[in-house]
Protein backbone atom coordinates (compact mmCIF):
# COMPACT_ATOMS: atom_id res chain seq x y z
CA UNK A 1 0.00 0.00 0.00
CA UNK A 2 1.16 3.53 -0.78
CA UNK A 3 0.09 6.80 0.80
CA UNK A 4 1.14 10.43 0.55
CA UNK A 5 0.95 13.28 3.05
CA UNK A 6 0.83 16.73 1.47
CA UNK A 7 3.05 19.28 3.25
CA UNK A 8 2.12 22.96 3.14
CA UNK A 9 4.09 25.85 4.69
CA UNK A 10 2.75 25.96 8.25
CA UNK A 11 1.58 22.33 8.45
CA UNK A 12 2.33 21.03 11.94
CA UNK A 13 0.69 17.60 11.84
CA UNK A 14 2.29 16.31 8.65
CA UNK A 15 4.78 14.04 10.42
CA UNK A 16 2.09 12.98 12.88
CA UNK A 17 0.01 11.80 9.92
CA UNK A 18 2.95 9.99 8.35
CA UNK A 19 3.71 8.10 11.56
CA UNK A 20 0.03 7.38 12.20
CA UNK A 21 -0.53 5.86 8.75
CA UNK A 22 2.73 3.90 8.84
CA UNK A 23 2.14 2.41 12.28
CA UNK A 24 -1.57 1.79 11.71
CA UNK A 25 -1.34 0.18 8.30
CA UNK A 26 2.28 -0.60 7.41
CA UNK A 27 1.88 1.45 4.23
CA UNK A 28 4.76 3.26 2.57
CA UNK A 29 4.18 6.99 3.13
CA UNK A 30 5.74 9.75 1.04
CA UNK A 31 5.87 13.38 2.15
CA UNK A 32 4.94 15.58 -0.82
CA UNK A 33 5.80 19.28 -0.77
CA UNK A 34 2.97 21.60 -1.83
CA UNK A 35 5.01 23.02 -4.69
CA UNK A 36 5.24 19.70 -6.51
CA UNK A 37 3.25 19.28 -9.70
CA UNK A 38 3.10 15.48 -9.62
CA UNK A 39 2.11 12.88 -7.04
CA UNK A 40 3.87 9.53 -6.54
CA UNK A 41 2.47 6.80 -8.78
CA UNK A 42 0.07 4.17 -7.49
CA UNK A 43 -1.24 5.99 -4.41
CA UNK A 44 -3.97 4.32 -2.38
CA UNK A 45 -4.43 7.19 0.08
CA UNK A 46 -3.77 10.94 0.14
CA UNK A 47 -3.75 12.83 3.45
CA UNK A 48 -4.05 16.60 3.84
CA UNK A 49 -2.80 17.21 7.40
CA UNK A 50 -3.74 19.66 10.10
CA UNK A 51 -1.81 22.77 10.97
CA UNK A 52 -1.87 26.35 9.83
CA UNK A 53 -1.16 26.28 6.10
CA UNK A 54 0.24 29.63 5.04
CA UNK A 55 -0.24 30.79 8.63
CA UNK A 56 -4.02 30.74 8.12
CA UNK A 57 -3.71 34.16 6.51
CA UNK A 58 -6.57 35.35 4.31
CA UNK A 59 -8.83 32.41 5.20
CA UNK A 60 -7.96 28.98 6.55
CA UNK A 61 -7.13 26.66 3.65
CA UNK A 62 -7.75 29.28 0.95
CA UNK A 63 -4.11 29.78 -0.02
CA UNK A 64 -3.24 26.07 0.29
CA UNK A 65 -6.08 25.28 -2.12
CA UNK A 66 -4.11 27.16 -4.80
CA UNK A 67 -0.85 25.28 -4.23
CA UNK A 68 0.47 23.57 -7.40
CA UNK A 69 0.05 20.05 -5.99
CA UNK A 70 -3.65 20.55 -5.34
CA UNK A 71 -4.46 20.23 -9.03
CA UNK A 72 -3.05 16.70 -8.90
CA UNK A 73 -4.76 15.96 -5.58
CA UNK A 74 -8.10 17.05 -7.00
CA UNK A 75 -7.59 14.96 -10.13
CA UNK A 76 -6.65 11.89 -8.07
CA UNK A 77 -9.67 12.34 -5.80
CA UNK A 78 -11.95 12.65 -8.82
CA UNK A 79 -10.48 9.37 -10.13
CA UNK A 80 -11.52 7.70 -6.87
CA UNK A 81 -8.31 7.71 -4.80
CA UNK A 82 -9.13 7.79 -1.06
CA UNK A 83 -8.42 11.31 0.21
CA UNK A 84 -8.60 12.49 3.81
CA UNK A 85 -8.42 16.09 4.99
CA UNK A 86 -7.86 16.48 8.73
CA UNK A 87 -8.57 19.79 10.50
CA UNK A 88 -6.80 22.33 8.25
CA UNK A 89 -6.93 19.65 5.56
CA UNK A 90 -10.74 19.65 5.88
CA UNK A 91 -10.67 23.41 5.33
CA UNK A 92 -8.52 22.92 2.23
CA UNK A 93 -10.95 20.32 0.82
CA UNK A 94 -13.86 22.76 1.12
CA UNK A 95 -11.82 25.60 -0.39
CA UNK A 96 -10.80 23.50 -3.41
CA UNK A 97 -14.39 22.35 -3.94
CA UNK A 98 -13.98 18.66 -3.16
CA UNK A 99 -16.41 18.97 -0.24
CA UNK A 100 -19.36 21.35 0.26
CA UNK A 101 -19.70 23.97 2.96
CA UNK A 102 -17.13 26.02 4.85
CA UNK A 103 -15.34 26.10 8.20
CA UNK A 104 -15.95 29.27 10.24
CA UNK A 105 -14.54 30.70 13.45
CA UNK A 106 -15.55 28.68 16.50
CA UNK A 107 -18.81 29.83 18.02
CA UNK A 108 -17.14 31.24 21.14
CA UNK A 109 -14.19 32.63 19.12
CA UNK A 110 -11.68 30.55 21.08
CA UNK A 111 -9.22 27.87 20.11
CA UNK A 112 -10.41 24.48 21.39
CA UNK A 113 -8.02 21.59 22.07
CA UNK A 114 -9.20 18.50 23.94
CA UNK A 115 -10.24 14.84 23.62
CA UNK A 116 -13.67 14.54 22.09
CA UNK A 117 -16.34 11.86 21.80
CA UNK A 118 -17.80 11.26 18.36
CA UNK A 119 -20.80 9.41 17.01
CA UNK A 120 -20.11 7.33 13.90
CA UNK A 121 -23.22 8.36 11.97
CA UNK A 122 -22.44 6.28 8.89
CA UNK A 123 -20.47 3.08 9.43
CA UNK A 124 -20.94 1.94 5.83
CA UNK A 125 -18.23 4.11 4.24
CA UNK A 126 -14.74 3.11 3.13
CA UNK A 127 -13.37 5.15 6.05
CA UNK A 128 -15.61 3.79 8.81
CA UNK A 129 -16.31 0.14 7.89
CA UNK A 130 -13.61 -0.98 10.30
CA UNK A 131 -15.54 0.29 13.30
CA UNK A 132 -17.86 -2.69 12.77
CA UNK A 133 -21.01 -1.15 14.13
CA UNK A 134 -19.44 0.83 16.98
CA UNK A 135 -21.45 4.00 17.46
CA UNK A 136 -19.00 5.98 19.59
CA UNK A 137 -15.29 6.68 19.11
CA UNK A 138 -12.77 9.05 20.68
CA UNK A 139 -10.31 11.39 18.98
CA UNK A 140 -8.80 14.81 19.73
CA UNK A 141 -9.64 18.24 18.37
CA UNK A 142 -7.43 21.32 18.08
CA UNK A 143 -8.94 24.16 16.07
CA UNK A 144 -9.93 27.81 16.06
CA UNK A 145 -12.03 27.62 12.89
CA UNK A 146 -13.76 24.26 13.15
CA UNK A 147 -17.33 25.49 12.97
CA UNK A 148 -18.82 23.64 9.98
CA UNK A 149 -21.35 25.67 8.04
CA UNK A 150 -23.56 25.01 5.04
CA UNK A 151 -27.01 26.21 4.01
CA UNK A 152 -30.03 24.18 5.09
CA UNK A 153 -30.54 22.67 1.63
CA UNK A 154 -26.96 21.38 1.58
CA UNK A 155 -27.22 20.10 5.15
CA UNK A 156 -30.44 18.28 4.36
CA UNK A 157 -28.82 16.69 1.33
CA UNK A 158 -25.75 15.61 3.31
CA UNK A 159 -27.96 14.05 5.97
CA UNK A 160 -30.30 12.41 3.49
CA UNK A 161 -27.53 10.87 1.40
CA UNK A 162 -25.51 9.55 4.34
CA UNK A 163 -22.63 11.96 3.80
CA UNK A 164 -22.43 12.99 7.46
CA UNK A 165 -19.91 10.48 8.81
CA UNK A 166 -18.99 11.81 12.26
CA UNK A 167 -20.98 13.95 14.69
CA UNK A 168 -19.92 15.51 17.98
CA UNK A 169 -21.69 14.11 21.03
CA UNK A 170 -21.05 17.49 22.67
CA UNK A 171 -20.61 20.24 20.08
CA UNK A 172 -17.34 22.09 20.91
CA UNK A 173 -17.36 24.74 18.20
CA UNK A 174 -20.92 25.45 17.06
CA UNK A 175 -20.82 23.26 13.94
CA UNK A 176 -24.14 23.02 12.14
CA UNK A 177 -26.02 19.95 13.37
CA UNK A 178 -22.90 19.02 15.38
CA UNK A 179 -21.19 17.81 12.21
CA UNK A 180 -17.57 16.72 12.75
CA UNK A 181 -16.88 14.98 9.43
CA UNK A 182 -18.40 14.52 5.98
CA UNK A 183 -17.68 12.58 2.78
CA UNK A 184 -18.28 13.47 -0.84
CA UNK A 185 -21.08 11.86 -2.83
CA UNK A 186 -18.70 9.29 -4.36
CA UNK A 187 -17.59 8.24 -0.86
CA UNK A 188 -13.83 8.53 -1.39
CA UNK A 189 -13.12 12.02 0.03
CA UNK A 190 -13.43 12.55 3.78
CA UNK A 191 -13.03 15.80 5.70
CA UNK A 192 -13.03 15.79 9.49
CA UNK A 193 -12.06 18.29 12.17
CA UNK A 194 -10.99 15.78 14.87
CA UNK A 195 -7.51 14.29 14.53
CA UNK A 196 -7.25 10.51 13.95
CA UNK A 197 -3.49 11.10 13.77
CA UNK A 198 -3.55 12.03 17.46
CA UNK A 199 -5.52 8.93 18.40
CA UNK A 200 -3.89 5.94 16.72
CA UNK A 201 -2.37 4.12 19.72
CA UNK A 202 -3.70 3.40 23.24
CA UNK A 203 -0.79 5.38 24.71
CA UNK A 204 -2.30 8.50 23.13
CA UNK A 205 -5.57 7.96 24.97
CA UNK A 206 -7.37 6.30 22.07
CA UNK A 207 -6.52 4.06 19.13
CA UNK A 208 -9.77 4.77 17.30
CA UNK A 209 -8.04 6.91 14.68
CA UNK A 210 -5.99 3.94 13.50
CA UNK A 211 -9.18 2.18 12.42
CA UNK A 212 -10.01 5.06 10.08
CA UNK A 213 -6.68 4.75 8.27
CA UNK A 214 -6.95 0.96 8.20
CA UNK A 215 -10.45 1.14 6.73
CA UNK A 216 -9.37 3.61 4.05
CA UNK A 217 -6.59 1.31 2.85
CA UNK A 218 -8.47 -1.96 3.30
CA UNK A 219 -10.83 -0.99 0.50
CA UNK A 220 -8.10 0.26 -1.85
Amino acid sequence: MKAAVIVFPGSNCDRDCKVAVERSTGAQVDMVWHGETELPKGLDLIVLPGGFSYGDYLRCGAMAALSPVMGEVKAAAERGVATVGICNGFQVLTEVGLLPGALLRNEKLKYVCKPIALEVTNAQTRFTAGYQGRREVAMTIGNGEGNYFADDETLDRLEGEGQVVFRYLENPNGSARAIAGIINKAGNVLGLMPHPDRAFEPELGSADGAILFQSALASA
